[in-house]
């Protein structure tokens, strides 16, 4: 046998998991109602415990979870077991980043005037468009670990199981395709040598 089935596709490997692909069937409004039916008083819970008791914010974490389980339903599909610590890990980090916002310019110190604009400057654009144009330097397998953990928040576990690799290749990934990313914003001038 070659490694090829009938079909002529190549098979996993022997251990490894076959890579899942996004499942465009997935209907976004029930998987949303079940998420929230199913692990909205859990997170609210586990956000409220996270911001000190601060129910509203927490409320709000749920929502931009919830959002983001939405954006990424056909990725995350119907398996408690990964749907779960993906949900968990996007409040821990949605938290984490409103503790870090907190410290860094506590909203009291910003005039009513700037809230709306504090999001999309022109500068923000700009780099953005600058990091996008340095993604396309990188490999295909940069780009794509880089995507699973950064972008769609997926752990280590998590990016593992969709590639069909271990965890530590992951790990390695991103480590070269960060160091790759950083030494192309370098060239651009966006990030400090």
């Amino acid at each position: 046998m070659n490694g090829t089935s009938e079909a002529g596709t190549a098979a996993p490997a022997p251990g490894r998991t076959p890579t899942r692909h996004p499942s465009p069937d997935v209907d976004h409004d029930t998987f949303v109602r079940t998420v929230y039916d199913r692990y909205g008083p859990l997170l609210l819970r586990y956000a409220a415990r996270l911001l000190d008791g601060d129910w509203h914010k927490a409320e709000d974490v749920l929502q931009e979870t919830t959002a983001r389980a939405w954006k990424h339903a056909p990725y995350l599909g119907t398996r408690d077991e990964l749907v779960r610590p993906w949900l968990f890990t996007v409040v821990r980090n949605l938290v984490i980043d409103h503790h870090r916002s907190r410290r860094l310019r506590p909203l009291e110190l910003v005039p009513v005037e700037e809230l709306d604009t504090l999001r999309e400057t022109s500068e923000n654009l700009l780099t953005l468009h600058v990091v996008l144009e340095a993604l396309q330097e990188l490999t295909e397998q940069q780009r794509t670990v880089i995507r699973l953990m950064y972008y769609l928040e997926c752990s280590v576990a998590q990016a593992a199981e969709h590639l069909g690799i271990p965890p530590g290749t992951v790990k390695s990934r991103a480590f070269y395709a960060l160091r790759a990313l950083r030494k192309a914003l370098e060239e651009r001038g966006v990030v400090g040598r």
